[in-house]
């Protein structure tokens, strides 16, 4: 009988063994009878140490929670339960709690499915913002134009790449970066604001260039017409006045350049200029001619003076801005000029350079009768200067360069629209305008070649803004593009764009038609991009110029931009100040340029915590004195790694120092932080040190800590305690626990073997050694 039982309880274990070796994932353990006696005695003699009530007290509530969980055949797939009979009350009831249940479980599960979704999209959605506004700045930044890669490409001065712990400024660069720190510096400490435009200037007379210098005297020129600036720029620049004053403005330098030009001609030539008499702007323009005009040109009217043709004498000296030397001439040859000289007094004694409506009419009369088809181009272009008439007429045989065109186009402007002047005769400053920005553009004035050329025809035109974006442009001028603008913004002459998202030159609805706005923020934002890695101060010193810009968003420009160059730079020390060993704070570059640096860097770390880098957060959010955030963000980076090993220069070790860096700072200035993140900060070095001491080997050490600690239940009295206090644990603490409970498992298993090695009742057994075999009893 006991044969056919061992029989079939053999063929039992056998089947029982070729279904466990199908199963490949499961290890194979091999012992004969004599091994498996051995391994259970020592199993038993391990059990004999610990209670069945206390086993069943270590594993808590787990059992009963499983076991409920388990009841729910549909636990898995959270689908709901079929129905029961209707006479089945008590199945029925219990079939519906469960349904309800799951129900609650699945709504739960869906609706944090559907949060995380839409925390990542938006996510994602500022991410792919920022990226795209990078990729926006550097492609769009160079204007609309900035993607025909078939235009001509403007050689470049400076390498893209600075080399590595290198400025990657130039020297030109280098120049006007001074003249901005010098001007920040007078700004920040209180003292009177500079001319920006003067500094600016000063540093074209160290490159040696005419090209930048007549830039610099035209910039000069041109923003010379207000004394106090304006609030609103718009309203403004479209203002009469202030238009009449920029045509003023640019014909006096047109004027100035010009009789500058006869003079270098006459100084450079004076053997055959024959330069004598009074000096005066009438010998300078006849010893001109002397060299423009040796001999008699046929179609000259009106006879001559001292030798030359009487209208081109008129012409030159009008063109050189001298309407006293144009009088002489006119005094000189009046009776062969008929009514021109009573026509031509008026013009000279007239505030704003106008005839009088029937004046202008009578001359415009003659000129469409008489002069129209005259041979005599000089006196036609008199004509058409002093009458401003037929604006047709580019008057090529004089005006054969482009400033000379730009001076008599910008003669004949007019501002009044009183209805006398027909419409072929009256040409206002937003047609001119629009002539050489639209109809004519870039390729008229071969702008590639030439490009303080067509700089100069749009800025003499008061179009600063598309001056200022087309210089940009090329990138060997960007600099002085650049800090044209910045004098423009400082007088409140420019016109910004209203989004930060605009295009570097844009038009806004509502504004007049050749209104152009100019993005200021991208404009600095491009220009710094360069060297803010390099030279984060001399970035920090034009992003000073943004601290009453907004963004989209309402964000202050200035604390945007810092932020993002503290982060790319890394030069939080330098930037931001540091912490010193006593907790004072070593003030940074930001100090000068900002009374509250705190929001500042508050602003920095907040950016850089959601950018993921939290060490760096940390630092920051202790140098803006927030304990809050700074114990919030160590417990984050904490909880990971308290159960590693520790080991030289790594992730843990370099923590722990910067954790026990702050913990020593807090308790000695008695700072402290909000009372939950407080304890668990303390409670992670606590565990800390628990692993520290047992991953050295050093069990009793740990097993000190785990006990002051309180964590875990060492008693049978404790469990109900330690269940409670649980519940109170933030969840770094509570994520440690299985690694607690395992290190906590392996000591006391340790100390059962070491107890056990030892004889029972040897004298002079420790003391200690009875308290611990009582303590892994109780377990």
């Amino acid at each position: 009988m006991e044969a056919e039982g061992f029989g079939e309880l053999l063929q039992q274990a056998e089947q029982l063994a070729a279904e466990t070796e199908a199963v490949s994932e499961l290890p194979h353990v091999e012992r004969n009878l004599q091994e498996i006696q051995q391994a259970g005695e020592r199993l038993r003699s391990l059990l004999s140490w610990v209670s069945v009530t206390d086993i069943f007290l270590l594993s808590l509530d787990i059992f009963h929670i499983s076991q409920r969980l388990e009841s729910l055949s549909a636990a898995t797939t959270f689908e709901p339960l079929e129905p029961v009979k209707d006479t089945d009350i008590q199945g029925f009831l219990k079939n519906e709690r469960d349904n309800a249940l799951l129900s609650a479980i699945e709504e739960s599960r869906r609706r944090t499915f559907l949060l995380a979704e839409e925390y990542h999209r938006e996510s994602m959605l500022v991410q792919w913002e920022q990226v795209k506004q990078r990729v926006l700045h550097t492609l769009l930044g160079a204007g609309e134009d900035a993607l025909d890669f078939s235009q001509d490409i403007e050689p470049s001065f400076v390498s893209d790449a600075g080399v590595p712990g290198r400025s990657a400024l130039d020297s030109v660069e280098v120049a006007y970066g001074r003249q901005i720190y010098v001007f920040n510096e007078k700004i920040v400490n209180g003292h009177v604001q500079p001319n920006l435009g003067d500094l600016c200037a000063s540093v074209a007379d160290s490159l040696d260039d005419k090209n930048v210098s007549d830039m610099w005297l035209m910039v000069k020129q041109m923003t010379d017409v207000l004394l106090v600036p304006a609030k609103d720029t718009l309203k403004s620049r479209t203002a009469l006045d202030m238009q009449m004053a920029f045509v003023t403005q640019a014909l006096q330098f047109l004027q100035n350049s010009y009789k500058n030009y006869t003079m270098v001609t006459v100084f450079g030539n004076l053997h055959q200029a024959q330069l004598g008499g009074v000096p005066g702007t009438y010998q300078l323009v006849r010893s001109f001619l002397n060299i423009k005009l040796p001999g008699p040109l046929p179609g000259m009217q009106d006879g001559e003076v001292e030798g030359h043709p009487v209208w081109a004498l008129i012409y030159y000296c009008l063109r050189c801005g001298d309407l006293g030397a144009s009088m002489q001439v006119v005094n000189r040859a009046q009776h062969q000029l008929g009514d021109f000289k009573t026509w031509f007094q008026e013009y000279m004694n007239s505030p704003d350079r106008r005839l009088a409506p029937a004046t202008e009419n009578k001359l415009r009369l003659h000129y469409r009768r008489v002069l129209r088809n005259c041979a005599d181009p000089y006196k036609r272009a008199v004509y058409c200067l002093i009458g401003k008439c037929d604006i047709a007429d580019n008057h090529g045989e004089v005006a054969d360069k482009t400033e000379d065109y730009l001076w008599l186009k910008l003669n004949q402007v007019c501002f009044d629209d009183d209805g006398s002047s027909a419409p072929q005769d009256r040409l206002t400053l937003a047609q001119l305008q629009k002539q050489l920005l639209e109809d004519y553009g870039e390729s008229h004035f071969s702008a590639s070649q030439q490009p303080f050329l067509y700089f100069q025809v749009l800025f003499l035109t008061a179009q600063f803004e598309a001056a200022v974006a087309f210089l940009f442009r090329v990138e060997r001028l960007r600099s002085h593009a650049v800090h044209v603008a910045l004098v423009l913004y400082e007088l409140r002459l420019l016109l910004k764009s209203s989004g930060q998202s605009a295009q570097l030159l844009s038009q806004e609805a509502g504004d007049p038609p050749m209104v152009r706005r100019l993005n200021f923020i991208r404009l600095l934002m491009l220009y710094t991009r360069k060297f803010e890695s390099t030279d984060p101060r001399e970035a920090l010193q034009y992003f000073y110029f943004l601290r009453n810009e907004k963004n989209n968003q309402g964000e202050n420009m200035f604390m945007c931009c810092v932020s993002e160059l503290v982060i790319e730079s890394r030069e939080f020390d330098m930037l931001l100040g540091r912490l010193e060993k006593d907790g004072s704070r070593k003030p940074g570059v930001i100090d000068k340029f900002a009374g509250d640096t705190r929001a500042i860097i508050t602003k920095v770390a907040l950016e850089a915590e959601n950018k993921g880098l939290f060490e760096e957060a940390v630092r920051l959010y202790e140098l803006a004195k927030n304990p809050d955030k700074v114990l919030e963000l160590m417990n984050r980076l904490l909880s990971p790694v308290i159960a590693q090993v520790s080991a030289a220069q790594s992730n843990k070790e370099r923590l722990k120092n910067t954790a026990v860096a702050i913990a020593e700072r807090y308790r000695t200035q008695g700072v402290a932080g909000e009372k939950s993140a407080d304890s668990t900060f303390y409670l992670l070095l606590d565990l800390m040190t628990f692993f520290d001491e047992y991953h050295a080997g050093n069990i009793d050490r740990a097993y000190d800590v785990m006990e002051r600690l309180k964590l875990v239940p060492l008693s049978q009295d404790s469990v109900e305690e330690r269940v409670a206090a649980f519940r109170n644990f933030s969840d770094e603490v509570r994520h440690n626990l299985s690694e607690v409970l395992l290190a906590t498992m392996n000591i006391l298993f340790t100390q059962c073997k070491r107890l056990k090695g030892a004889a029972a009742g040897t004298p002079g057994r420790p003391q200690r050694s009875m308290e611990d075999r009582d303590s892994v009893r109780r377990w």
